[in-house]
């Protein structure tokens, strides 16, 4: 389940735990006052220039490869991965155009439903593209947002621009996934389509061709990868060749106001959407938590997580990058090394479980133990019980889960540990583990800005029905899936202090 925290990016662990604000690490005093990262990171673009891409992360989903004589350019249908920068399926896409001589485009669908997302997702991903937009111009890229499904907008697109190749990056989720299908069926024969995966570090599909069962039996694949993969990012530069049509002018304000998706989930304030956001968290994070990372990320009332995942999860920043960033300048080997497990091993494990696994979302995906033990229990008095709108409500007994409850709603995020205790008190108070798994990844999916996500879908399936963990001692409800109550949460911080500071508001 991926880690969050309900501080502002400044924040620091020591400010949350003895009200004084530490002083910045050595390292960065100096380069912290102008903001030290962006400088650094442009540097080190600049620097691998002239790399050779690994087409190892390329996946052909067509039967032709070469770009056919005539076209007028190559189009980066952009989806999970919303940056110009330290994006592989871009980088990758230019490379092609220029091989050609060909204006390079940038295409997003905006399709008007997804999931359970809701204006506030839709917002921060909107103002993250149109960042994408402004960058897009600054360096003759043209980019074009397109309104509906992909299947019904993009051969069309493609047509009408006749543009030679389409290039596209990679999303294991089972929406996504027709989506490729769709613009596949409706290209011509003649059009090469590429896929990238520009999210993991390591291909999906490379790093294994199997459902890895957990974290033990895909941590050495990807580690022996690492070295071969996790490579310096060259810059996205100018393009050389314009193209001599330009894009339908984008009205951003009319396009947020006009989005049919539920609007009672509105925006937060924690979170500055698009790149730039990303890096300033980014920053903050490698300068001020990062050293309490290994020992505090389970207290939620310490400042030690890197608030990092809705930029991740909508592709605004490139994991790589961050991975990257923080074994170069982190200071505490200890905390780097357990964030590189949950950045890189945890979450390429929920996308390779997402792609092998097409039931990644239902009980039925559960391994048997966990199917059997849940069924063995299925009959298992369950007191109290509560419905979904008393959970959305947070109308519990438990003041500990309550708290949670309205951080999410409020926030949108909920830290990591919380975010476990919360999903598995919902299997204790609902009727059926299938109506828990359903209530869990709605309540997620619906405020959570990191919802929608594989990581999320994991981090249920972890709490509900044992996935990526083992049995435990057989109790009633949760049989042998692994069991958290509010006794244990004592021990390890002081719930008092995190319910003083959510159950005074309201959800």
């Amino acid at each position: 389940i991926s880690s969050e925290r309900k501080r502002k990016a400044k924040g620091s662990a020591a400010e949350a735990s003895t009200g004084k604000k530490p002083k910045p690490s050595s390292a960065h005093q100096t380069e912290e006052a102008g903001g030290w990262l962006e400088a650094r990171v442009a540097t080190l673009r600049r620097q691998a220039r002239g790399f050779k891409f690994n087409h190892k992360r390329v996946s052909i989903l067509s039967d032709v490869q070469k770009i056919k004589q005539g076209s007028q350019g190559v189009v980066y249908w952009m989806s999970r991965d919303q940056r110009v920068q330290d994006n592989w399926a871009l980088i990758y896409a230019q490379q092609l155009a220029i091989e050609d001589k060909l204006p390079l485009h940038i295409c997003f669908c905006l399709v008007p439903h997804f999931l359970d997302a809701t204006f506030r997702h839709y917002a921060f991903m909107l103002k993250g593209l149109q960042e994408v937009a402004k960058e897009c111009s600054a360096l003759e890229i043209q980019f074009h947002l397109l309104h509906g499904s992909p299947g019904d907008t993009l051969p069309g697109f493609v047509k009408d621009w006749n543009l030679g190749a389409v290039v596209t990056d990679f999303c294991p989720l089972r929406e996504t996934l027709q989506w490729l299908d769709d613009v596949k069926k409706g290209l011509s024969s003649d059009v090469p389509f590429f896929q990238v995966d520009a999210h993991n570090i390591v291909p999906c599909w490379v790093a294994s061709n199997k459902q890895e069962y957990g974290a033990r039996t895909i941590r050495g694949k990807i580690t022996k990868l690492l070295p071969e993969f996790l490579t310096e990012l060259p810059a996205v530069d100018q393009h050389p060749h314009s193209s001599s049509k330009t894009p339908k002018p984008i009205d951003w304000e009319n396009t947020l106001s006009s989005l049919e998706v539920d609007r009672s989930v509105g925006e937060v304030d924690w979170a500055q959407p698009g790149t730039t956001g990303g890096f300033s968290m980014l920053e903050s994070f490698i300068d001020q938590r990062l050293q309490y990372f290994a020992t505090h990320r389970n207290n939620p009332n310490v400042a030690a997580l890197s608030q990092l995942s809705p930029w991740i999860h909508f592709g605004q920043i490139s994991a790589q990058r961050v991975v990257s960033l923080v074994q170069t300048h982190g200071k505490n080997r200890e905390a780097v090394a357990s964030f590189t497990e949950e950045l890189v091993v945890r979450r390429e494990l929920a996308d390779n479980f997402c792609f092998y696994n097409k039931k990644y979302d239902s009980v039925q995906g559960a391994y048997e133990w966990a199917q059997k033990t849940l069924q063995d229990h299925a009959g298992d008095c369950r007191k109290p019980l509560y419905t979904c709108e008393q959970l959305e409500q947070a109308q519990t007994y438990d003041k500990l889960w309550n708290a949670a409850q309205i951080q999410v709603v409020t926030e949108g995020k909920m830290h990591g540990f919380m975010r476990m205790y919360w999903a598995k008190k919902i299997l204790e108070w609902t009727a059926s583990p299938e109506q828990a798994l359903s209530i869990a990844i709605y309540l997620n999916d619906r405020y959570s800005l990191d919802g929608c996500d594989p990581n999320c879908y994991v981090g249920c399936m972890w709490s509900i029905c044992g996935i990526h963990d083992q049995g435990w001692r057989e109790r009633a409800v949760f049989g042998k899936v692994r069991y958290m109550n509010y006794e244990g949460c004592k021990r390890k911080f002081d719930v008092g202090q995190f319910e003083r500071k959510y159950c005074s508001k309201k959800p």
